[in-house]
């Protein structure tokens, strides 16, 4: 796989790469074990990376060292040029919670162009929809970083259909990131944001397609995951749950075995097939895994397997939430009205 041949999917008037790479693991932040990496072995997996065409990078200023560790990469490689380059704003935990004021985004930018030692992002994300806000006031100051040329297009996450429409017409939003995969599909069900998004020809960024790790297999019971790993809060992977969530996993592995490919690029490869605006970004912080997701593109499931897929993730009932509750709460959220005076 080359630069010249890696499949592309469109965000605003970019080609980018079909399967991008979620950058919050390689910060030293999230789940799993090995959070303490040095900056030498997380640069392999950087240059890897572009070695193998993914040149599609999602970071977040709420991502541990992320953004320190990628503008170290540009400055060492000077292939900044080379990389389309998401960041996100409003993930902040302030004592006045989740902030999207105008203020707070200015100066958010600016700390992130710092860190990464940039001048220009390519997509900025609003990170969480900041419920006290409108909406509009938060694309205002967004919009004029683009005026500014601080960021090329505007992104939401997890925001809700109502909150895209209006965002939308302030200015075009480029992508929505949301979690999507086999055990999460809040946003297939009707008028939620896969609708919404495809009717206003916004791309959809898929984060968590493999279920935090856990379509892969590797770990087969609660008591599994390290101690203080984060999914063990989550109500969706509650020790119960873990037959359920096995079974699918088996039933991905069967198919995956007429590919010679593993459960997690059988996933991939059905993400993908779910449409040209479906952009998934696994992360990981090991070469091993990160050549597998990329293998993925290489999967090319027969229409009768797409659907194999699609029954076995309908006949898998997972109860609990995605998220424990002080996350779940942050999710699809709307915002106030903008008040008659900003009218």
């Amino acid at each position: 796989m080359s630069l010249a041949t890696i499949p592309t999917r469109r965000i605003g008037d970019d080609n980018v790469s079909a399967i991008g790479f979620g950058a919050m693991g390689i910060g030293n932040f999230g789940y799993g074990s090995d959070l303490n990496q040095d900056d030498e072995t997380r640069f392999k997996v950087l240059d890897r990376l572009l070695e193998l065409g993914c040149t599609n990078w999602d970071t977040s200023d709420y991502y541990g060292d992320s953004e320190d560790l990628i503008g170290k990469w540009f400055k060492r490689t000077g292939k900044r040029d080379q990389i389309f380059l998401a960041s996100k704003v409003n993930f902040a935990f302030t004592p006045d919670g989740i902030r999207g004021d105008p203020e707070y985004v200015k100066v958010a930018i600016e700390k992130s162009l710092k860190r990464l030692g940039i001048n220009t992002i390519d997509l900025y994300y609003v990170h969480r929809i900041d419920p006290r806000v409108p909406i509009e006031l938060t694309m205002g100051a967004l919009v004029e970083l683009v005026k500014a040329g601080k960021i090329r297009y505007i992104g939401l996450s997890v925001p809700s259909p109502a909150t895209l429409r209006r965002a939308h017409k302030v200015h075009p939003i480029a992508a929505i990131q949301v979690e999507y995969s086999p055990f999460v599909l809040d946003i297939e069900q009707k008028g939620h944001l896969l609708e919404t998004a495809r009717e206003l020809g916004i791309a959809v960024v898929a984060y968590s397609p493999l279920g935090k790790g856990l379509i892969t297999g590797q770990i087969k019971s609660h008591a599994d995951m390290p101690e203080n790993d984060p999914r063990k809060t989550i109500p969706k992977y509650k020790p119960e749950n873990f037959p359920i969530l096995l079974a699918l996993v088996d039933r991905l592995k069967k198919v995956a075995s007429k590919y010679n490919a593993t459960s997690g690029q059988v996933t991939l490869a059905y993400l993908l097939s779910q449409g040209d605006d479906i952009i998934p970004i696994p992360g990981t912080r090991k070469l091993k895994y990160l050549e597998e997701n990329l293998g993925a593109l290489n999967v090319k499931l027969t229409s009768e397997d797409v659907n194999a897929i699609r029954q076995a993730i309908v006949e898998t009932e997972l109860t609990g939430d995605q998220y424990p509750p002080r996350l779940f709460e942050m999710l699809y959220r709307d915002t106030p009205e903008l008040p008659s005076a900003y009218v």
